[in-house]
């Protein structure tokens, strides 16, 4: 890049020199023009005839070398010089912008590991990431990055996961707490068990999804490799008929004028401004989005978000936390206080979700001595000794197989009946919580984006149906198993518009199949899921509903970009390319036509790198 911008500078200098000092001396003008070109044009001449022996005929090179070698050949040094001039200047911004693309992408490759410090016996050896095995112990110090999946064994810290994620606000993590690579620990020493093998890791699935992401074709990418393919022969076989032909009709002209003509002709028809832009804009569009934690696989995907015409979502682990939790407790003649601890107490040898639930909404550490006589009642609940009072707790089944009278609930989610010494006590209501975000998505895409929205859940029907009336989804299908929810979306493939697209949302951990069949499989929260990364096209690496939105808005705002510079670059040329056939513009005019629409189309692609977080 350096070398670039100095041989730009010096022959710019001499090119300024040149045309200084040409009203009084043509032959060092002359010279100068000559020196100037060779330190600018001499790479791209020695490329278009090393692309010629390798059969690349008709490229870029091949266009700029014949158009200002011709120049040079009827007298019109300044433009000759002029032309190739201008055009390692658009080169060199082409590069820089490029250049910027990939170092928006390429932040994210900084999450790849160098080192895991690995316990062997009494040592701890700094060793490569790949040669960690499964079960092994890592010490991961404060300023480390963690090289590894695995479970946190002992410490505690905080990480930051923002390259990862694009979360801002670091995660504590404590004994238990399964961690992923390519987070930095910011706090404490942790020592992590290893249970994914580094090319099996989320760091290593990350960068080979975001590496490979420029193989997938977007249509728009399609169509300008198609266009240049036939564009750039026909537009040199009219650029040789233009000076060969006229003259042999028109008398009052002479070879020269319309060997000029063609020669700027050639000039105008490179298309470097559609075939660099293009792809650029979708690679940042690309680069951006994974700054926001949003992972698309390729720019074909990209562009079919722009197009969402009915998305699907999956609901537990993506509209809903997926983690249950107690809702609501009603006590009678006791507190809700009392009546929570009795509950845990009763359930605290158990490690079901709903004990589990119990526990964490006590928030006390539990002591195991205040509790005797525990027996587990299949398909009813749990009896035990809590605090010289005998305890029941269950279902509505147990309530009547021990003749206790109560009240029935008819709350949504799990409802656990309490009774104390054979009376009565109240419920508690352990239900999964809906996302902070879900509903205001749900609203968002329905008035700008999609014309339908749907939920696909395994889910009780009430369950389903309430969740669907509270985020207002349109459509809900409840009580689905893994091939009905496959079925359901085949039905809503058939119903979108033939140049609509329908997405699915779901966790990627059993919905891999549905994500599979959908235009876009969207993996929601997907840390660490396999499943997620493999089966789905885009993977969002949080649990946050909305970046949805961010994402279409990125891929609406990258389709805009694209479009404006396929409609200016045609546009430009087709006029310029009129006028040169007719001699009424000159090569000048040809510069701008080509280098300058490449540098104005290049500077438009970059706008999609600016991106922020695009929520409501």
């Amino acid at each position: 890049m350096n070398k670039k911008i100095i041989q730009i500078i010096i022959a710019l200098i001499l090119f300024v020199v040149s045309i200084a000092i040409s009203f009084s001396n043509h032959l060092i003008a002359n010279i100068l023009f000559f020196i100037s070109y060779i330190i600018v044009g001499l790479e791209v001449i020695w490329e278009a005839i090393e692309n010629l022996f390798k059969g690349k005929f008709l490229d870029e090179n091949f266009l700029m070398s014949i158009a200002t070698l011709g120049a040079f050949a009827i007298g019109e040094f300044p433009e000759a010089v002029a032309v190739m001039l201008f055009y390692q200047i658009g080169e060199f911004f082409q590069d820089y912008a490029v250049d910027k693309s990939k170092k928006s992408i390429a932040s994210l490759m900084e999450i790849r590991p160098d080192f895991a410090n690995v316990k062997r016996g009494n040592e701890v050896l700094k060793v490569n990431p790949e040669d960690v095995k499964i079960g092994e112990l890592i010490l991961v110090k404060p300023g480390e990055k963690l090289p590894l999946d695995g479970t946190v064994v002992e410490g505690v810290s905080m990480l930051d996961t923002s390259a990862i994620t694009g979360e801002s606000v670091p995660r504590e993590v404590h004994v238990g707490d399964d961690v992923i690579s390519g987070c930095l620990n910011q706090k404490g020493v942790l020592t992590i068990k290893v249970t994914k093998e580094f090319a099996n890791s989320t760091v290593s699935k990350i960068l080979d999804l975001v590496e490979n992401a420029s193989n997938k074709k977007s249509k728009s990418e399609n169509f300008i490799s198609k266009f240049a393919r036939y564009y750039t022969p026909i537009v040199v076989f009219l650029a040789v008929a233009l000076a060969i032909f006229p003259p042999l009709f028109f008398k009052n002209t002479t070879s020269v004028d319309w060997l000029y003509r063609a020669l700027t002709f050639l000039v105008v028809s490179c298309p470097c401004a559609l075939v660099i832009s293009i792809p650029l804009g979708f690679f940042g569009g690309i680069g951006g989005a994974s700054k926001l934690g949003i992972l698309i696989k390729g720019s074909n995907y990209l562009e079919a978000l722009s197009s969402i015409e009915i998305i699907a979502f999956d609901k537990t682990g993506t509209l809903t936390e997926g983690i249950f939790e107690v809702q609501k407790i009603e006590a009678f003649g006791i507190s809700k206080e009392d009546l929570l601890k009795y509950a845990t107490l009763a359930e605290s040898y158990s490690n079901h979700p709903i004990s589990l639930s119990l526990q964490k909404a006590y928030g006390t550490k539990i002591e195991q001595n205040l509790v005797t006589n525990v027996e587990e009642l299949p398909g009813l609940g749990v009896s035990a000794r809590v605090l010289d009072a005998n305890v029941l707790i269950g279902n509505e089944k147990l309530m009547k197989n021990k003749q206790i009278a109560f009240s029935k609930c008819d709350e949504l989610g799990t409802i656990l009946y309490v009774a104390i010494n054979n009376a009565y006590s109240g419920y508690i209501v352990i239900a999964d919580k809906i996302k902070a975000d879900s509903k205001q998505t749900i609203e968002y895409l329905k008035n700008k984006f999609v014309k339908k929205t749907v939920m696909l859940t395994g889910d009780k029907k009430a369950v389903g149906e309430s969740v669907a009336n509270l985020l207002g989804i349109d459509i809900v299908y409840s009580e689905l198993l893994p091939d009905e929810k496959a079925e359901k979306l085949d039905e809503l493939m058939n119903n979108k518009s033939s140049n609509g697209k329908l997405a699915f949302v779901g966790d990627g951990v059993n919905d891999a199949p549905v994500l599979a069949l959908a235009d876009i499989g969207v993996a929601m929260g997907a840390l660490g899921s396999d499943s997620a990364i493999e089966a789905a096209d885009i993977v969002i690496m949080t649990d946050e509903p909305s970046k949805i939105i961010s994402a279409i808005k990125i891929s609406r705002k990258t389709m805009h970009i694209v479009k404006e510079n396929i409609v200016f670059a045609i546009l430009v040329k087709f006029v310029v390319l009129i006028l040169s056939a007719f001699g009424i513009s000159s090569m000048w005019a040809a510069v701008f036509a080509d280098v300058g629409v490449s540098i104005i189309s290049v500077i438009n692609s970059l706008r999609v790198l600016n991106v922020k977080e695009l929520g409501f």
